[in-house]
């Protein structure tokens, strides 16, 4: 890539003094496809955390707007999905509540490459605006859902779970899956006492495979608590929760009256929101990353 910036610069001297509208797109075409070829590097050069590497768990939770909000939270699941799909990632869904628009709650497990260190910066609540379509008089509404990311952590990492510092409770499995959903108390929960971390899992075959995934994703979550807990200045620089409401909103969808993608922490829109809702956000994503690394 040197190599080829480096011909683009004695082009570019070389020609200066031509006026030559062809050779000006050609070069400019050049410099185009560099900057392309960068891009995910530079992306790259800003995940330096320790887990940016990880695979990635990633929740959603329907917040304010009954049918409306879970809706709303099925479409930011499909979202997220398409962008695994874009990058190549494996996904699979560890736990899922369904509600009466769409879903109340999802869990999602996404293998790749950085796949934390991309998706981090999602973690807030997110606004939705629109027509709704359970409205007979068709009405804007307003809805929300929160996004919580936590990085998978290896067996490297050594995170302390004694059998008193949490309550585990069995039930039985909901939703397709199979002759083995619904006949047996399959399905996990793991309560945490110190923190109230809650974790489920029902997608596993067995009680003890859903056992064994419940206890990597409370690990997960706990990584990222006591990282949070170190650091002093929560508010410029952890990934956290917030209240699932007006006012809270990392990010604003609107569909009605007009198109707009807009993330509120760095000041970045689009008006493709229809390219945003099939899982292009590498733009989000890469100006979230500058934004963080500026703080």
């Amino acid at each position: 890539m040197k190599k080829e910036i480096d011909e683009v610069e004695e082009l570019i001297e070389l020609y200066q003094d031509e006026d030559d509208d062809d050779l000006r797109l050609q070069l400019e075409s050049q410099i185009n496809e560099i900057a392309e070829k960068f891009r995910p590097l530079k992306i790259k050069a800003l995940l330096d955390g320790e887990t940016d590497k990880n695979n990635v768990y990633l929740s959603i939770h329907s917040g304010a707007g009954g049918n409306e909000a879970s809706d709303w939270a099925s479409m930011l699941m499909r979202m997220y999905l398409r962008w695994a799909e874009r990058k190549g990632f494996k996904c699979e869904v560890l736990d899922m509540q369904e509600d009466e628009g769409g879903i109340k709650s999802v869990t999602i497990k996404i293998n790749g490459p950085y796949a934390f260190g991309y998706l981090k910066g999602e973690a807030g609540v997110h606004r939705l605006v629109r027509i709704s379509p359970f409205d007979s008089q068709a009405r804007r509404h307003t809805s929300f859902a929160s996004v919580y990311a936590s990085p998978e952590v290896d067996d490297t990492i050594q995170i302390e779970i004694k059998p008193e510092d949490y309550r585990l409770d069995t039930y039985r499995s909901g939703g397709a899956g199979g002759q083995h959903v619904n006949k047996t108390d399959s399905a996990v929960r793991i309560t945490h006492y110190a923190t109230g971390i809650v974790v489920q899992c029902q997608n596993e075959r067995s009680q003890l495979m859903n056992k064994e995934m419940a206890f990597k994703m409370l690990r997960s979550k706990l990584y990222e608590y006591y990282q949070r807990e170190k650091e002093k200045e929560k508010e410029k620089n952890a990934i956290q929760k917030k209240d699932i409401a007006w006012g809270s909103q990392i990010r604003s969808y609107v569909f009605q009256p007009y198109t707009m993608v807009k993330d509120h922490r760095t000041n970045y829109s689009t008006g493709n929101i229809l390219r945003v809702m099939d899982g292009d956000i590498d733009d989000f994503i890469e100006s979230y990353l500058h934004f963080r690394k500026e703080a």
